[in-house]
């Protein structure tokens, strides 16, 4: 048996930039890496393939400790705009393309993305509600029988 990862399953459940590019950095560099990966997109994860919401992805500020502001000035209009905007340029700065286009590259790289069936049907969201780079919705189970023989990590 190798001591080597060969296939990694990704679950992204938040629907904030620093919820999902977590995932999607780890889901690239394991294709690098020649590892087999697929995303699963649940909960608010799913903002990242909705085509509407994918481009439109905020940070956090309330009640995100690693923000290292009180609670009270995150809540603050324009706080979350402007945090967004600043991580926005520093990720740019180190070349990290933005959610769309990223989800596309992984996508392209032989990843599998896969939205989450019951939180689709909860959300009331529909096929062409995603971006086309979707791989299909599936059911957890489904998601348990793709993932078998691998890791998973919840992001």
């Amino acid at each position: 048996m190798s001591d080597k990862i060969e296939k990694v399953s990704i679950i992204i459940s938040k629907g904030s930039l620093e919820g999902v590019y977590p995932g999607l950095i780890m889901a690239n560099g394991a294709r690098m890496e020649g590892i087999d990966v697929n995303l699963f997109f649940t909960f608010f994860g799913l903002d990242s393939v909705i085509k509407k919401r994918m481009d439109h992805l905020k940070v956090a500020t309330v009640g995100n400790p690693a923000m290292h502001i009180p609670t009270l000035l995150g809540g603050l209009p324009g706080m979350s705009a402007l945090a967004t905007k600043m991580m926005m340029k520093e990720m740019d700065k180190l070349d990290i393309p933005p959610v769309s286009e990223f989800i596309e590259m992984i996508h392209d790289t032989g990843a599998g993305l896969y939205a989450c069936k019951a939180t689709v049907d909860m959300f009331h969201l529909k096929e062409e509600d995603f971006t086309e780079n979707l791989d299909g919705i599936i059911t957890v189970g489904e998601f348990y029988e793709m993932s078998h023989g691998g890791e998973i990590i919840f992001t």
